[in-house]
């Protein structure tokens, strides 16, 4: 097993791949559990912000530290909040699509982030390796 995971954190891209997965899992925990929280007192779009602009914080945090390792750069952190700007519109669309469509508001994240998320990544690594 331990042989394994060398081989596989070996390949730097692969490597920043599976930080990136651990970080974004830590990142949708934090968003849907305070998404299913606050949205039994509030509105769903809301409770979804309020949960989605907390969890930023902290993937902003675990992304330059842990995921890709870089500086710290006023460039990168205006890079990582366009991208997640543009993330942030397209989990409300799907998100209020999945609902228009008749998804409980309990289950509706869950499709949400499995389109959005691999699109976040090619834009968040985008911004980290060409912003300096």
């Amino acid at each position: 097993m331990k042989e394994w995971l060398e081989k596989l954190f070996a390949n730097e891209k692969m490597a920043e791949f599976l930080r990136y997965c651990i970080v974004g899992g830590i990142a949708v925990v934090i968003h849907y559990g305070l998404y299913l929280l606050l949205n039994q007192w509030i509105n769903v779009n809301v409770a979804y912000t309020i949960g989605y602009v907390i969890s930023v914080c902290c993937h902003l945090w675990l992304t330059f530290r842990f995921t890709f390792r870089t500086e710290v750069s006023a460039m990168r952190i205006g890079g990582y909040l366009f991208c997640n700007g543009v993330n942030y519109l397209l989990h409300m669309l799907f998100l209020n699509l999945f609902l228009w469509l008749g998804m409980s508001e309990q289950w509706a994240p869950i499709p949400v982030y499995c389109l959005v998320v691999p699109i976040n990544f090619i834009l968040v690594r985008t911004a980290f390796k060409k912003l300096k």
